[in-house]
Parts: structure tokens; sequence; C-alpha cells
């Protein structure tokens, strides 16, 4: 399960989603994200199973791949579902013992689970098709307007992307740890919540030394490459709008507004 974490890895292949400017995809991310809790009805789901069925068509990144991220929610998934199901007030369809399944209940958690489903993969969507140098640009330039009032804008997307990028790479250092405390005859599986929990120590204390190391080396590298924060610096590779990213926008104006309409008729 932890080699099954998709968010944060990027997926190298040619698609009209990677050579689309970082920004458009941001705020083609936070568009879903919101039309996502605007939604409340079959119809508006539809509309939003189409768009992400497009834009993953778009990326060209294979399905099987982003569905893997979805192991990872499994548990936060069945536990939203769940309290959904079993305690939301309604018409009862079936009792059992204390235990009933609402009619609207039924409808919630459906809704629920496609949600988060949604917002895993169209987050992972974005991290697929988008290096961490490119999101840095994307989000430094999307919150430019945020310097004039003295917020450090380069550093927080520096910090973002940083963040984001190291996911992969903990989620690999995990694995390989979980292996060798396996082969020395560690047992992460059996036993109780407590034992299991007390297990997890020898994998959480060399994976946080590993994580401070490897954080020590990368400020060292930038201390090194006399790196001074985003006041004065330029850009290798400026950001530029291309046809394809002013369609996008059109093509978001569209599906948000497709979304309210199917809600404001309800």
């Amino acid at each position: 399960m932890i080699r099954d974490i998709t968010l944060g890895q990027y997926y190298p292949v040619d698609s009209v989603l990677h050579r689309m400017d970082p920004r458009t995809k941001l705020f083609g991310t936070m568009v879903f994200i919101i039309s996502l809790f605007l939604a409340d009805s079959i119809g508006a789901y539809v509309i939003a199973t189409a768009f992400l069925a497009a834009a993953i068509k778009m990326s060209r990144v294979p399905f099987s791949f982003m569905v893997r991220g979805l192991k990872a929610i499994v548990f936060l998934l069945l536990i939203s579902v769940s309290f959904n199901l079993f305690l939301t007030d309604g018409q009862v369809l079936i009792k059992l013992g204390f235990l009933r399944i609402t009619r609207e209940g039924l409808r919630m958690s459906c809704f629920m689970g496609l949600r988060l489903i949604y917002l895993v993969i169209g987050s992972s969507i974005m991290t697929l098709t988008t290096t961490p140098n490119q999101l840095t640009d994307g989000l430094e330039k999307s919150l430019g307007f945020l310097k004039k009032v003295k917020v450090p804008v380069h550093e927080i997307s520096m910090m973002m992307s940083i963040a984001l990028r190291f996911i992969p790479i903990l989620v690999e250092e995990t694995d390989k740890i979980m292996k060798a405390q396996m082969a020395r005859g560690a047992d992460f599986e059996s036993g109780n919540l407590i034992q299991k929990a007390k297990s997890m120590i020898p994998l959480l204390v060399p994976l946080f030394i590993s994580a401070f190391r490897r954080a020590t080396d990368l400020a060292m590298a930038m201390e090194a490459r006399c790196y001074r924060g985003g006041e004065g610096r330029t850009k290798m590779k400026p950001l530029r709008y291309n046809r394809r990213d002013y369609m996008a926008y059109i093509i978001y104006g569209i599906y948000l507004a497709a979304i309210i309409g199917v809600k404001t008729v309800r």
C-alpha cells in the first residue's frame, strides 16, 4: 500500500495536459474541487464524472496508475461512507438492530464516497502532469498579487512544491525501512491496535531521522548554490499562456456554470 500513493509523483509522457501552463492546471483543479462541494445531485455528479474522464483521457496517464492512489484512503473512505449511511436521519429503508439505513443516508453516503474518490483522482492529475519546478512557478505567479502585502509568495510556493516532491521520496524510504525491519523479524500486521502502534516505532524513528537528514542536505545544497529567495530572481522558462490555456479557461467556466445550473434547477 505504501507504493500505491500517487499524490506528488510525476508521470512523464507527452500529452495536452503536460504541455499546459501550470497556472491553468492549478485553476482547473481548484474549480473541480469547488464543483464537487457544490454538487448535490445525480446530474451534477454525471457532469463532474464526464469532466474528470475527459481530463484523464487528455493526460494519457494510465487509469490503473491513478486508481492505485485510492488504496491509501480506503480506511478513510469506509469511515466517511459508514457514518453518513448509518447516522443520517430520514426515511428508514432497512433496520438492523440499532443501525438504520435511510434513503437520505444512502444518498449522502454515495455522494460522499464519490466526492472523496474524485478529490484524490483530480488532485493526482495535477501532480502527475506537472513537475515540481512548474508547480512552484505556477503557484508563485498565481499568488503574485499577495506580494503587495509583503507575503513571501516565492518561499511559500517553494515550501509547498518541496513538500509535494518529498511525498514519493518518503514513501519509497518507508517501503525500504519496512522491508529491512521485516527481514530482521519485525511484524507490522499481527496483534491488537496497541501492539500495532508499538510495532511502528522501529519504522518511524529511522524514517524521521532520514527525513531530517534529507532536509539538511537539501538546505546545504541550496546554500552552496547561493539561493536567496524570490527577490530579483529570473525564470529560465518564463510562463506564457497559449491558445490551449485560453480554451481550457472557457471550458472551466462552462463546466462550473453547468454545475451551478443543475444545482439552481433543483
